[in-house]
């Protein structure tokens, strides 16, 4: 398996932290609050430690598929590596958004938004679950197509470090151009807040032009208010990591019914079978009910 590229990145993340650390202290800003900060490094570290086991199965899944590709992608021409980062961004959005309306998927990634603050240490705030509950299949297509294996996790990689440095509140806008077709700090602040016109919006990886192209594109207008609908009232790293995996199974076997139980984790977050809350499409509709003059689309 080859080295994860992120491993080598992780000091520079801490020392971008420290800097906009320093930055908020300085602009009496409050971007960072103690508690929350340290769960997230607790949950980093925590994704760190699990990937290096889940890591190492995932490339011999990638490995298994590349024996049986449809074509040979020759990983040292430069066209290769542009349309890997293409096709690495497309799953990573189909990943992404998928994780925002399936609860199996949901309850690992909900652990990236539970925080109530948008800094560099949010980014770290990584899930312990999702390689074990299957993240790895949105990009089986492409060792099957013919990247090879150590290509994809390169690309995963590289999308990673580049999804650093836009959790942050420092940085306003971008030039147009870049705004266009770029992910940015403007736009993935849309993705974590909380606001229902923010919800479930901006998915993208890199590239901005999934959303614009796939319609959950949403410009940032007002700040928004980070965090989760229905937040986790903890800061420990594994209350964080499995609140919602328990919640989930609790809700199932209480459902009365299979058919019922198994909706729990193939519906979309918020869904129940009483209506006791809500998914986002609900809320929207019940919104829009009420506001017909300025509706959420």
């Amino acid at each position: 398996m080859p080295p994860n590229l992120l491993y080598y990145a992780i000091p520079v993340f801490v020392l971008l932290l420290l800097v906009e650390a320093v930055f908020s202290a300085i602009q009496k800003r409050d971007l960072y609050e103690p508690k929350d900060t340290f769960s997230s490094l607790g949950l980093g570290i925590g994704n760190v430690l699990t990937g290096l086991v889940t890591k190492g199965v995932i490339f011999g899944l990638y490995s298994l598929a590349y024996h049986f590709r449809f074509f040979t992608l020759d990983s040292t021409r430069w066209w290769v590596w542009v349309l890997a980062l293409l096709a690495d961004d497309f799953s990573y959005y189909w990943f992404h958004r998928v994780s925002h309306s399936v609860g199996w998927f949901w309850a690992s990634h909900v652990v990236h938004h539970s925080s109530r603050k948008y800094n560099l240490s949010a980014a770290l705030r990584q899930t312990w679950t999702g390689n074990l509950t299957g993240a790895f299949i949105f990009w089986v297509w492409m060792p099957l197509l013919g990247f090879h294996p150590v290509l994809v996790l390169t690309m995963q990689a590289i999308s990673l470090i580049y999804q650093f440095w836009i959790h942050t509140e420092a940085i306003d806008k971008l030039p147009a151009p870049l705004e266009y077709i770029l992910n940015t700090p403007s736009h993935h602040r849309v993705h974590h807040g909380s606001d229902l016109k923010y919800l479930d919006r901006n998915h993208a990886g890199i590239l901005i032009i999934w959303d614009r192209l796939f319609g959950t594109f949403t410009k940032e207008q007002e700040r928004p208010t980070y965090g989760l609908t229905r937040n986790i009232a903890s800061f420990n790293p594994a209350v964080v990591a499995f609140a919602t995996w328990m919640d989930l199974f609790r809700k199932a076997s209480r459902s009365g019914s299979l058919s019922k139980g198994l909706k729990y984790f193939i519906k979309p977050p918020g869904w129940s079978h009483e209506g006791a809350t809500q998914t986002t499409r609900e809320m929207i509709a019940e919104y829009n009910r009420h506001h017909p003059q300025e509706p959420i689309e």
